[in-house]
């Protein structure tokens, strides 16, 4: 499937929430027009005829501006043939999916002499990327929206897409990857769509979270040896090497109970008979 076609589909599926984007302003009654325009089509794979409360929506998207015929005969041919046929106004909005060339002319208009035809066209590089992050039928253009950090966008693209329904996670997620990767490296896109996909797993959370708790008691242990040897320090003098590799293996729950015995300790010998009531228990 072609980009262009992609959206094409997505558009179909959800035709008030694209009406609702391109328009601007919310619209309920959209509904999808079948329709066979009389010659033959031009590219007709590309567009979706949208049929709005007294108002023909045509949306066409390109990834580039390169056609035969030129986009801008296109748009008046197809405005010629939807008029006929539903004798409504119409809209017509092209979507650009990627910036052209640079100094490249993006025409909205077709002019010949006298006769002068106009349409809109959307960058979507300019758009801001919030207008696709909360509309998970948008969700799949998000990463072609304006941004300075492409990959920080990607990644809260992923984070979007983890975040919706189970039962729709999937189709977003694979259109959103097919996407992408008109903008980003093909890697990228699976490595940060294979790590989003293990946070949110259960198993994964669980890990985590075993793993900050591990990490918190392996604190607090750390600092009750510190202090531990300082203490014994003062009391006893310097402490033998095999002494201080002792106090290493011991447990958190063992250091604490060392914390509060040292308080009657006098001498190197207090600290060894303590260590050996922990070999006799």
């Amino acid at each position: 499937m072609s980009f262009d076609n992609l959206c094409k589909l997505l558009s179909e599926k959800h035709p008030a929430t694209f009406a609702s984007w391109v328009l601007g302003t919310p619209q309920t009654s959209v509904t999808v027009l079948k329709t066979e325009l009389s010659i033959e089509p031009i590219r007709a794979d590309y567009v979706t005829f949208l049929q709005l409360q007294g108002r023909i929506l045509h949306l066409e998207f390109q990834t580039k501006l390169e056609s035969t015929p030129p986009l801008p005969l296109r748009m008046l041919d197809y405005w010629v043939r939807l008029y006929r046929l539903y004798r409504l106004p119409i809209t017509q909005v092209v979507v650009l999916l990627l910036p052209p060339a640079a100094e490249t002319v993006i025409e909205t208009v077709f002019c010949v002499e006298t006769t002068r035809h106009e349409y809109r066209v959307i960058r979507l590089w300019e758009e801001n990327p919030e207008l696709f992050l909360n509309e998970p039928a948008l969700l799949p253009l998000a990463p072609l929206a304006a941004t300075t950090q492409p990959q920080a966008l990607l990644q809260q693209v992923v984070g979007k897409v983890n975040q919706l329904e189970p039962r729709q996670r999937p189709e977003i997620s694979a259109y959103t990857q097919i996407l992408a990767g008109l903008k980003y490296n093909q890697d990228l896109i699976r490595q940060l769509f294979r790590e989003g996909m293990m946070r949110e797993s259960v198993i994964y959370q669980e890990i985590l979270a075993e793993g900050e708790q591990r990490g918190r008691e392996e604190g607090r242990k750390a600092e009750g040896q510190l202090l531990i040897l300082r203490q014994l320090t003062r009391r006893v003098g310097e402490l033998p090497q095999e002494v201080l590799a002792r106090i290493e293996t011991l447990s958190l729950e063992q250091l604490e109970n060392l914390g509060e015995a040292l308080l009657d300790f006098q001498a190197i010998a207090d600290l060894e008979a303590w260590f050996a009531t922990l070999e006799f228990n």
